[in-house]
């Protein structure tokens, strides 16, 4: 069976071949369509990202504190509720119901509304990524802080989270390409994505195979690409000789 790569060269609208496969003006190819997917795909998951690191992190502290019960059950509770209903469950919640139950939410791109579930999916998995983290430390870590006079605040901002975030970074390079891959849900909603257009343009062209073999080369690229990434940030925060505490708990 022989391939025809060059439907990525053809316009979109009147199926015309297209020079240089790149279309201008008013003028889209499917090469277009195709990097344009890429960048939301990109995007979603880029910002997703911010958003589960940020409320993953300030849930796993919150899991970790000493002193205060009642913040380790709120924090139980966030990651049981995220981590057990289905992520596309959850993205068609806030695209169906949250504009219905809070209305500013009535005009917020839908690219916005996937990340917010998508961020929010992820952020119980890594606050329990940040909670083992903490807690694989040892003891002596934290009573070195307050033995300086640190508020609580201070010895997890300036003693804990740094090393528990060196700890953790091969589960969140995982995380990472996972949140990639997780991105493809944003079809459901048509944010056009790399999965959406996998399933527009191979009906519009009848070329599925060309169609999805490209897009899951993207997928391969960008996973190896957050791989890479990831490692050299864990070689360079690499903590020489520094072993992690099984028996850690008591954070």
């Amino acid at each position: 069976m022989a391939f025809e790569w060059q439907i990525f060269c053809l316009d979109t609208i009147d199926k015309a071949p297209v020079k240089g496969c790149f279309g201008s003006g008013n003028v889209e190819t499917y090469l277009d369509w195709l990097f344009r997917a890429w960048g939301q795909t990109v995007m979603v998951a880029a910002l997703s990202l911010v958003v589960a690191l940020v409320v993953g992190s300030i849930v796993g502290v919150m899991r970790t504190l000493p002193d205060s019960p009642w913040a380790v059950r709120l924090g139980n509770m966030w990651v049981e509720l995220f981590r057990n209903i289905p992520l596309l469950v959850q993205i068609f919640l806030w695209y169906h119901v949250m504009p219905v139950l809070i209305p500013a939410f009535a005009d917020t791109p839908k690219l916005l509304l996937v990340v917010f579930g998508l961020g929010f999916f992820t952020s119980a998995r890594i606050a329990e990524q940040v909670r083992a983290g903490v807690q694989a430390l040892p003891r002596g870590q934290r009573y070195a802080g307050m033995a300086l006079g640190f508020t609580t605040a201070q010895y997890y901002r300036y003693v804990l989270l740094p090393m528990a975030y060196r700890i953790i970074i091969p589960p969140l390079t995982s995380e990472s390409m996972n949140i990639f891959k997780n991105s493809s849900v944003a079809f459901a909603v048509s944010v056009t994505e790399l999965t959406f257009f996998a399933q527009q343009a191979g009906e519009e062209t009848s070329r599925g195979i060309e169609i999805y073999m490209a897009v899951t080369l993207l997928y391969v690229i960008s996973a190896l690409a957050i791989n890479r990434i990831m490692a050299f940030i864990e070689r360079r925060t690499r903590v020489p000789g520094f072993v992690a505490s099984t028996g850690g708990g008591g954070h």
